[in-house]
Parts: structure tokens; C-alpha cells; sequence
């Protein structure tokens, strides 16, 4: 009889976390094949035109939480990998015309600060210190496998390992850490600060992608989950990758090509196969079969468990549990092709504040908002927008001349307005709200859109598997981080199926451009596999 061909790995979703992990397999000197459904490769990290002569990052746009390891071990730069600087951090212009920056430097912010409030400005370093080391402190778990909590005598020994880290810290920052997984963004806020402009720009990073109001418990840690990154070298900066952040996805495909990982595109998957308790490889929709040794799913808990696995293969409780698992973020993204730049009331003219992060969310109550009319009528009469304009820093973007911008927005529930659901009718009225709030701020904005792509939470589903809309793969709150991230049980990357891997964001450390969790579940693919051969 022929001998079958058996890959080591087949990995579900050539995402940047698929790739990774993908890299690192290879390396090991594992066979590995990356299955991706879309045409390109790249997930929501992709660069893709969207108006003859415009191309813009269509999904994920901006970078900080990419992890340095990551960058170096897959030798990112070497394939052709640049990302710069923000030459300032963000600006936020305010409804009576004034606005706040923050950047270049600390001492730049302080003054901005300054100008709302003197005891704000004072209050900012300590503020910053605090949340540095808090976020200090979660760096150093974001590249280990969680313990499984009720595991075996490894896992005892290694939740008693992270636990004596923590125990490390002192106890003022122990207290800080407690009050930011468990207490509200305007809890936190109000507590270090009185004047709202600085609130609102910091209270923003607390509802990124988030399906929540700045006043609801646990969004403090969203907050957090924003600060952890870095751009080269420099930490708690964002950056821009050119050429988009598809960029950062085709350098590591060709890394992992480099490797002699086979990556196959217009390959999706429609079931995972099990046999007696154990994956025996996936079928994919055109009927073709790929054995495998393990599977690695570098899509999200849901999608994997709801539509991609039988019921009959899981346990009873986790596949309720799956379904339980919130998935939410109440986003919608928009690219805008512009034949000018936009003129802001609070600064006309171009300079840095352009090529910042750029909030349009003047208060935690305008926030608070949005979330409510989402909540109620499906979509935020003004929303909450983040605008880049990439094109500032970039220039392959766009003809010489114009710019393209991108537009994270928010609140829009994740299911549409009553009655109605997510339909070009819905889409563009939320469109048209988000339009409309740029153009308060900036009223020559509406008049310079030569082409634009908006895309409902339900689109955002459709193209990238992003169930709900949901940038993170599922909220980040307290019961879905860690240990119990997709469930309690099987927070260290391993299914209730042997064989069966969450290599994506819906496992720890949770979601954004960061490749850890592709590293970790290769880090455990490799054990794995080298035990088993061990064995036998």
C-alpha cells in the first residue's frame, strides 16, 4: 500500500498568529501546513486596495503590541520589514475648538496637560509609573503557558511560580493591579485625575475594540492590554509598518516559506476530524483531506468549536461553555480615500498632530454615550472614532498628492439595529454617523472622500472570521483571560480533543498584532511532539 502523507501540524488560518506559530514548528523540523480560506494570506493583519490607486492595512492598522521576540526570532526586519514612529502620540480634538496632544516627549504631554489642569499634570508621571509597572509585571507571563488551573502537579508548580512573581511586587502595585482587572476605566480615572480631556484620551484605549462603556467593571484591563507594547525598543509606542500591516504578515509568510512551510490559500476548512478521541487531520470544503499528526487553530474558540467540530467530539460542558464565551466588540472600520488633508477647527493646518493617533471622543461620558445608543438603536449617533492617516508617513499608500485614512469606530452592536440587522442600508447609515462626527471636527473631511470601504461587526465576521466583530477573538475580561482563556482547563493552548491546539487570539495573552500566542502553542506543539517521539 502507498505510504500516506501525514503532516506533523496542519495550522487553520494563515493569521500573523498562524504564521508564527508556523514558523516556529518548522524550525523545530516539524512538517506544517497552513490552510488560509481567503486568497492572500494574513488574516485581519492584511494591506489590500480598496479604491483604484489607494491601499490601506484593511483591517488591524497600527503597531505596538507585535512582540520584539517575535519580530527577531522570525527575522522580520531581514524580509524587508520597516515600522516607524508616530512623531506624536495622539491628539484629541475637543468640542469648543481647543484640543490636547500628547507627545513628542513626557514633558511635551505635561504642558499640554497643563493648559486643563496644573494638579493633572503633576498627577500624570506617577499615574504613568503606575500603570508601567503593572504592565511590567504582565510582560513577563505573556510569553509562558498559564498554568491549568485543577491540572496536574506541572501546573500546581507553575501557577506557584507565577504566583511568587506577583508576590514580588510591592504591595501598593499588587493593590494597583487588583483595582485594573476588576475596576472600571472611569473608576481608575477619576481617581488620578479632574479634568476630562485627560480622561477621555486615556479612557479611550479602555473601550479599543471593546463592547463596553468606559464605566463598565473590568475595562480598566483593556486599558492596560493597549500599554504593553513597543516600537523599536521604545515602550508604549505605536507605530506605523510601511507598506500596512500586511507588511508584517508577508514577511513572515515568506519566513515561514524560507522554512519549507506549505501555505495553501482558497483552502477553507469545514470540519476537524476526529477519530476515537483523537484529530486525525481536517476536510475542507472543496472535499479535499489533509492528515495530520495535530491541529492548530488559529481561528477563534467559537468558530472553531460552533462550526468547525462536531458536537459528538467534545465534552458536553466545554462545548456550553464555548457557547457561552462573549465574543463582542462593536467596531466598524472604514478606509477613506481623500484628495486633501483633513483641516481640524482646533488646528487647521498640516503638522505632526496628522501622523498622530487622532480621538474623537471628547469626554468618557460622550464614550458612555455611544455605548448606550448602540445598546439601544444599534448604532452610536456620534460615535467613537480613531482616525490615522497613514499617507503622512507613507507614501506607497496613495498617489502623490492624496492620502488615505483609517477609521476605527465604535459603538455599532455587534447584531445591527433592531429590527434590521446589518444591510447596505445599515451600513451606511452608520457611515454617514461616522462621516458626519469626523466632519464636526474637521469640516472640509466629508468633501475631500474620493472612495471609501466600511465594514459593519457583521462584515468584519464574514471577511475574517471575526465572530461578533471581535477584534480580540473574545473579550478581554477577568473569566476569559489566562488560565481561563477560551476555558478554564485549557488556558496552556491544548483542546478537550488530543492532538487539537488554539495557536490564535482567542488563547492567552488575548488579542492585537502581538504574535505571542502563536509562539506559545508552537512552544507546546514541540513538547508535545518530541514526548510522543520519545515514547515511541
Amino acid at each position: 500500500m502507498p505510504k500516506v502523507n501525514i503532516d506533523d501540524v496542519v495550522i487553520i488560518g494563515a493569521g500573523h498568529n498562524g504564521l508564527a506559530c508556523a514558523c516556529y514548528l518548522a524550525r523545530a523540523g516539524l512538517k506544517v501546513r497552513v490552510l488560509e480560506r481567503r486568497s492572500l494570506v494574513g488574516g485581519a493583519a492584511v494591506t489590500e486596495e480598496f479604491h483604484p490607486g489607494f491601499r490601506n492595512s484593511t483591517a488591524s492598522y497600527t503597531v505596538s503590541l507585535l512582540n520584539p521576540k517575535v519580530i527577531r526570532d522570525l527575522h522580520l526586519h531581514e524580509h524587508g520589514l520597516k515600522i516607524v514612529e508616530r512623531p506624536v502620540n495622539n491628539f484629541l480634538p475637543l468640542e469648543n475648538g481647543d484640543s490636547l496632544t500628547a507627545g513628542p516627549g513626557a514633558d511635551d504631554t505635561r504642558r499640554e496637560v497643563a493648559r486643563f489642569s496644573a494638579r493633572d499634570a503633576e498627577q500624570l508621571p506617577a499615574f504613568e509609573a503606575m500603570l508601567d509597572q503593572a504592565a511590567g509585571a504582565l510582560k513577563e507571563m505573556v510569553l509562558k503557558t498559564p498554568p491549568n488551573v485543577g491540572g496536574g502537579m506541572a501546573d500546581l508548580l507553575a501557577a506557584i511560580r507565577d504566583g511568587r512573581m506577583l508576590a514580588k511586587m510591592p504591595e501598593a502595585a499588587r493593590r494597583d493591579l487588583l483595582s485594573l482587572f476588576t475596576r472600571s476605566a472611569r473608576d481608575i480615572l477619576d481617581q488620578w485625575f479632574e479634568s476630562e480631556p485627560i480622561k477621555a484620551l486615556l479612557g479611550f484605549d479602555s473601550i479599543v475594540g471593546n463592547y463596553a462603556s468606559p464605566d463598565t467593571p473590568g475595562s480598566a484591563y483593556v486599558l492596560l492590554h493597549h500599554v504593553f507594547g513597543e516600537v523599536n525598543g521604545k515602550p508604549g509606542a505605536w507605530g506605523h509598518a510601511i507598506g500596512g500591516m500586511g507588511a508584517i504578515t508577508q514577511a513572515m509568510a515568506r519566513e515561514a516559506e524560507a522554512l519549507g512551510v506549505r501555505i495553501e490559500t482558497q483552502a477553507p476548512v469545514k470540519q476537524v476530524a476526529v477519530e476515537q478521541g483523537r484529530v486525525k487531520g481536517v476536510a475542507l470544503e472543496d472535499g479535499r483531506f489533509f492528515p495530520a499528526r495535530r491541529v492548530a487553530a488559529n481561528v477563534g474558540p467559537k468558530l472553531l468549536y460552533l462550526e468547525m467540530m462536531a458536537p459528538s467530539d467534545l465534552p458536553e460542558d466545554f462545548r456550553h461553555r464555548i457557547e457561552g464565551f462573549r465574543c463582542a466588540s462593536g467596531t466598524f472600520r472604514m478606509n477613506v480615500a481623500l484628495s486633501e488633508l483633513p483641516r481640524f477647527e482646533a488646528r487647521p493646518d498640516p503638522g505632526p498632530h496628522l501622523s498622530a493617533g487622532i480621538v474623537m471622543a471628547p469626554s468618557l461620558a460622550y464614550m458612555d454615550q455611544a455605548w448606550l445608543d448602540a445598546r439601544r438603536e444599534g448604532i452610536a449617533r456620534r460615535p467613537v472614532v480613531e482616525m490615522l492617516i497613514p499617507s503622512t508617513l507613507d507614501d506607497s499608500l496613495a498617489p502623490a498628492g492624496r492620502h488615505v485614512a483609517s477609521l476605527f469606530c465604535q459603538h455599532f452592536a455587534p447584531e445591527g439595529p433592531p429590527g434590521e440587522g446589518w444591510n447596505d442600508a445599515t451600513r451606511q447609515r452608520a457611515a454617514d454617523a461616522v462621516i458626519d462626527t469626523v466632519n464636526y471636527f474637521a469640516p472640509n473631511f466629508r468633501d475631500s472622500i474620493l472612495g471609501q470601504l466600511a465594514l459593519s461587526p457583521a462584515d468584519l465576521e464574514q471577511r475574517f472570521g471575526l465572530v461578533g466583530g471581535d477584534i480580540f477573538h473574545g473579550a478581554l475580561q477577568l473569566d476569559q483571560l489566562y488560565s481561563a482563556r477560551p476555558v478554564l482547563g485549557h488556558g496552556d493552548y491544548r483542546g478537550p480533543v488530543a492532538g487539537l491546539y488554539h495557536c490564535g487570539s482567542g488563547a492567552h495573552p488575548g488579542g492585537g498584532v502581538t504574535g505571542a500566542p502563536g509562539h506559545n502553542a508552537a512552544r507546546e506543539i514541540i513538547r508535545d511532539h518530541r514526548r510522543f517521539w520519545r515514547r515511541h
